[in-house]
């Protein structure tokens, strides 16, 4: 038995679908049972909760041999780092009561550093937490930009008419689709290949900055001189809590992007076979954004 923590998410679904096609058994773990219904529907047993429910995610352990495991974002949560650490806690205490012996966990880029990576700090803290476990053997998944970010931008672009964020334009980003980390997961889980603690970058297909990835966008939403426009942080944070997010996360988020783009957070490894992945920012675009700004699919 595999246990998925947020499986009705974009990495968690897609490691649910592949193991369960593989024919492993599965238990997915989600906050509502009408979006767990299609993956019991392919097999899976459900347990429906809120990861912070120590006492659920200790049942959902129960004589499961691996767990992929991931803080599921609250972008309205008033204090951030505190929403991390329960969902953290609740987690990693199942773990020490279970007998489960392998995990891979959902980190990103950027966990190496102690501080000033926003919302990464509150993965490496999960990933110390998760060293204090001797018996379990766990795979940290630090992975790039997920180009899901850029679902962001289709109000953007009607609004503005053009795409805009914190970011510099001429940065290069490790892009990744989550489709890919869902998938790598799938897989580590399955074999469960790894002993004692370690980390993998996940750098999706190739680097690209926003730039480029603006004109690939603008040509296929039939705007081929679309521009981007890197914005001043008290604009962005006006314009992401308008939106519902909370003071807090807004500015934890333009953090990380500061250290993004002062090269502080960065990926430790050189890109190589292992850590690349085979979803194009192109494919992302045709398969995701155009389906997003036209109103045939939705942004998640």
């Amino acid at each position: 038995m595999i246990t998925i923590i947020g499986a009705t998410g974009n990495t968690g679904r897609i490691a649910a679908e592949k193991l369960l096609a593989s024919g492993k058994k599965v238990r997915v773990v989600g906050r509502s049972a009408a979006h767990l219904e299609p993956l019991v529907k392919k097999g899976a047993e459900a347990f429906v909760g809120d990861v912070t429910d120590e006492a659920m995610v200790t049942k959902a352990f129960a004589g499961a041999e691996a767990a992929y495991l991931l803080i599921p974002p609250n972008l309205s949560a008033p204090d951030v780092r505190a929403h991390q650490a329960k969902a953290a806690d609740a987690q990693v205490r199942a773990l020490e009561k279970s007998g489960l012996e392998f995990a891979v966990f959902l980190s990103s880029v950027g966990a190496d550093k102690p501080d000033k990576t926003g919302p990464v700090v509150g993965l490496r803290h999960f990933e110390e937490r998760l060293n204090g476990i001797s018996r379990l053997n766990a795979l940290y998944l630090r992975a790039g930009y997920f180009m899901e970010n850029f679902l962001a931008q289709p109000g953007v672009i009607r609004q503005l008419g053009m795409m805009a964020g914190p970011l510099k334009p001429d940065l290069p980003l490790p892009m990744i689709a989550a489709q890919d980390i869902g998938a790598y997961a799938a897989e580590r889980l399955a074999k469960r290949d790894f002993q004692g603690k370690r980390a993998a970058e996940l750098l999706g297909q190739r680097d690209l900055d926003y730039r480029e990835a603006t004109k690939i966008t603008g040509k296929a939403i039939g705007k081929p001189s679309l521009a981007y426009s890197q914005l001043p942080s008290a604009m962005l944070k006006m314009a992401l809590t308008s939106m519902g997010m909370s003071s807090n996360m807004a500015d934890l988020l333009l953090e990380m992007s500061d250290s993004l783009n002062s090269g502080y957070m960065k990926p430790l490894e050189a890109r190589t076979a292992a850590n690349t992945t085979p979803t194009s920012f192109e494919q992302f675009v045709t398969e995701k954004f155009v389906p997003a700004y036209s109103g045939k699919g939705a942004a998640v």
